[in-house]
């Protein structure tokens, strides 16, 4: 089991959320967050407003799958992030030791669905 974190633009949210729905990853939490990287400092437009100083905002994604579905996890979520341009994101994939489904207490492989 593994645990995918990735952090993009917010306007690539829509296009991330159907590519995951092709590969059959129906299973996520999204969060607005702020941050920076390589770009830190520069200006950016965000829903029409200009945005001055070093905390972008972004989205991250939580998204925890089986082991199989690890590579089209990532695949989905390069082809709906990427613009080829600085600042399009990252995407972190750790070890996930439990999972457990509150409502039927499942645990491991049967708990992420």
């Amino acid at each position: 089991m593994k645990l995918v974190i990735a952090i993009i633009q917010p306007s690539k949210l829509e296009d991330v959320k159907e590519e995951l729905y092709k590969a059959e990853v129906n299973l996520l939490t999204v969060s607005e967050v702020l941050g920076h990287g390589r770009q830190k400092g520069v200006t950016e437009i965000y829903r029409g407003a200009m945005e001055h100083g070093n905390l972008l905002r972004k989205i991250r994604l939580d998204i925890a799958v089986n082991d199989n579905f690890v590579e089209p996890t990532i695949k989905a979520i390069v082809k709906g992030a990427k613009t080829g341009e600085t600042g399009d994101g990252k995407i972190f994939v750790l070890s996930l030791d439990e999972c457990v489904r509150i409502r039927t207490e499942e645990r491991g492989r049967p708990a992420i669905g």
